[in-house]
């Protein structure tokens, strides 16, 4: 493990921490936003980086999209930026539109988190966040665990205590690409999942939970990423698949395979929901690592999460962490290699 000055923000250094594990796994995160800005695993034709990162803070702090963040307090979207709990009305940050979106506009990926522990393999962050942060009532301390396992396996532990009931769904905002191609829409991708929740055109959940059967959201067995686009269907994908396992316990969500190189990737979680994002807003105007330049499609995400708006939805899987109870999710990426 290494550790090594990566800039500076307001005056405070943002570090980078490798982290090697077994089958020739690394990873590099940086302190600023819990993010992961590289992670490289083991391919049949050598070790292949599978995720997209920059090569500054300055860039990160222009035109990140929340590459490799932890976000939250609460990930994903919340509808005109308020919500109502325990008879008291709460205004958030907008930082979207009329809505909040991944916390607002200092949430945790954009926040310098603290160094509690490190091993060769495995880094602990720490991040408080006060009462009134973003609009959101209570202290709340939240911790992010990175850990690489045999066989090729990325960890990610994340908890939160807080002070005063709070709304609270962390996540792992990774974009992926297994092979370096320019474009992702010809990875192959299953989720493990059965129906989403539509959104309105803001990406607001109606509410409803739709099967996803015979539509072009159906990725119950492994397909093209682009496959709607093949046959002239215009569509792009920032959906909540609703998992089947429930969340809970550890159960697989997803799986990502590159037929180019035969390097698959499993998302396993605890969580009920993933955020499936295709990738088609992503145009940064700066390189890459490796100088790889990132236009539409370049990278994908897959976030395990509680549901989007899920403090204004009563049907929707509780989100609401009170005093004496840890908020713990844990989700791990699997690679391996045909």
């Amino acid at each position: 493990m290494t550790i090594e000055r990566f800039g500076s923000i307001d005056g405070e250094d943002v570090l980078e921490i490798t982290l090697k594990g077994p089958d020739g796994i690394e990873m590099r995160v940086l302190t600023w936003g819990a993010v992961v800005r590289d992670l490289i695993a083991p391919a049949a034709e050598g070790p292949q980086r599978t995720v997209l990162g920059l090569n500054s803070i300055e860039d990160y702090v222009a035109h990140s999209p929340y590459f490799g963040a932890i976000v939250g307090r609460y990930a994903n979207r919340i509808g005109q930026a308020r919500f109502a709990l325990d008879g008291e009305a709460f205004r958030l940050d907008a930082n979207e539109g009329r809505n909040q979106l991944h916390g607002g506009s200092r949430g945790f990926g954009t926040r310098l988190w603290t160094i509690i522990d490190h091993q060769p393999s495995s880094l602990t962050l720490a991040l408080v966040s006060e009462d009134g942060d973003m609009g959101y009532p209570g202290r709340l301390i939240a911790t992010c665990t990175y850990s690489l396992h045999e066989p090729a396996t990325v960890r990610i532990a994340l908890e939160a205590t807080c002070d005063r009931p709070t709304p609270v769904n962390l996540t792992t905002h990774g974009y992926f690409n297994l092979d370096g191609s320019s474009d992702i829409s010809s990875h192959h991708l299953m989720i493990k999942a059965d129906y989403i929740t539509p959104t309105t055109p803001d990406l607001i959940p109606t509410g409803e939970i739709r099967k996803v059967e015979s539509t072009d959201y159906d990725f119950t067995t492994l397909r093209p990423i682009g496959a709607a686009q093949l046959m002239q269907r215009r569509i792009s994908y920032d959906t909540n698949y609703v998992l089947q396992s429930d969340g809970g316990e550890l159960a697989h969500a997803a799986t990502l395979t590159s037929l180019k190189n035969g390097l698959a990737m499993e998302l396993w979680t605890t969580e009920p929901g993933v955020q499936f994002y295709d990738g088609h807003m992503l145009d940064i105007p700066v390189p890459g690592l490796g100088g790889a330049r990132y236009g539409s499609h370049a990278g994908l995400c897959l976030e395990p999460q509680r549901f989007p708006d899920g403090p204004n939805k009563a049907h929707f899987p509780p989100c609401i962490l009170v005093p004496g109870v840890v908020s713990r999710q844990i989700s791990e990426l699997r690679f391996a290699s045909e």
